[in-house]
């Protein structure tokens, strides 16, 4: 009896080692870098998952940070991929310049993804763009072409800014500019509110809230002027391109959209999941990482 209750103990041990070893190799630690855009801004980008699996590069939206894509890069089914992430400028921990220019220029914004891809040496990433980093990835296409990347998925993506492509939210708008720090603060839990159908659990938004809070006050003032290049970027890509969007969206409209990308570009694809609003990376998690493990192993492959 002794003897059988040593050896399941030793047995039990021996499993605990076996798990502990394959979760760390599963979760590979997050690497931090800092990396110089060509107008002097500093970006801050963060890498996790298998350094020597396919490049995704994941760039969050209006008001975020890497921290908006915890979902993907914490799951087990995307380790594989080396998955990077970064916080757009006037965002997070990357620098916040003062000049409206810095904002409203789109070209600006394409340069720091250009400076991440070369900096990290990434090769043949797919990029996922969700909201405002859909733009980034259009002015980066129009700015660099799409020869070095394998394809690019957009998630709840700003095609344009125009009034029949984005959902009409007047005061909050308004709000965001405003000089009063708590009439800008509960501009930006709005605009948060609006972001979902299906909403987070408490401790996601009060951390996506303070996210928004961290934004800069004058990028805030200068995006909504931001050029986005939509016939040089989508137009000319030859890549593949995927949109999705929630069917719910209250924030981008989905239908006209996708009907300016395609009119742009034919071979732009486009899915919709019914039940989500404007973040369904987040709102049907583990539906997105399947569909987006599926896109990059297919773009991959070509």
């Amino acid at each position: 009896m002794l003897a059988s209750k040593t050896l399941e103990i030793v047995c039990r041990l021996v499993l605990t080692g076996i798990l502990l070893t394959l979760s760390t190799a599963l979760f590979a630690e997050t690497k931090h870098y800092s990396v110089t855009a060509p107008d002097g801004v500093t970006i801050a980008v963060q890498e996790t998952g298998n350094a020597d699996g396919h490049p995704v590069i994941f760039l969050h939206g209006l008001f975020g940070s890497h921290l908006n894509w915890e979902a993907q890069v914490s799951r087990p089914e995307l380790q594989h991929y080396r998955l990077i992430t970064y916080d757009l400028r006037g965002h997070g921990l990357s620098s916040k310049p003062s000049s409206a220019e810095a904002y409203s220029d789109g070209r600006r914004w394409a340069d720091d993804l250009a400076a991440v891809i070369e900096a990290l040496d990434v090769h043949d990433p797919v990029l996922v763009g969700w909201s405002l980093g859909a733009a980034v990835i259009t002015n980066y296409l129009a700015a660099y072409g799409d020869d070095k990347i394998a394809g690019a998925m957009y998630v709840g993506g700003v095609i344009e800014l125009h009034p029949d492509q984005i959902a009409s939210h007047p005061e909050v708008y308004r709000d965001l500019s405003s000089p009063d720090l708590r009439t800008r603060l509960d501009a930006e839990r709005s605009f948060l509110s609006l972001c979902f159908e299906i909403q987070p659990d408490i401790v996601t938004f009060q951390r996506l809230l303070a996210n928004a809070a961290l934004a800069s006050p004058e990028m805030q003032t200068a995006v909504p002027s931001m050029t986005i290049s939509a016939a040089e970027g989508l137009g000319a890509a030859r890549k593949p391109i995927l949109l999705l969007y929630g069917a719910r969206d209250a924030l981008v409209r989905p239908e006209p959209s996708i009907a300016r990308a395609v009119a742009l570009n034919s071979l732009i694809r486009s899915t919709l999941y019914a039940e989500s609003g404007h973040a369904p990376f987040l709102e049907e998690a583990d539906r997105f990482n399947l569909d987006l493990a599926a896109f990059v192993d297919a773009v991959t492959q070509l």
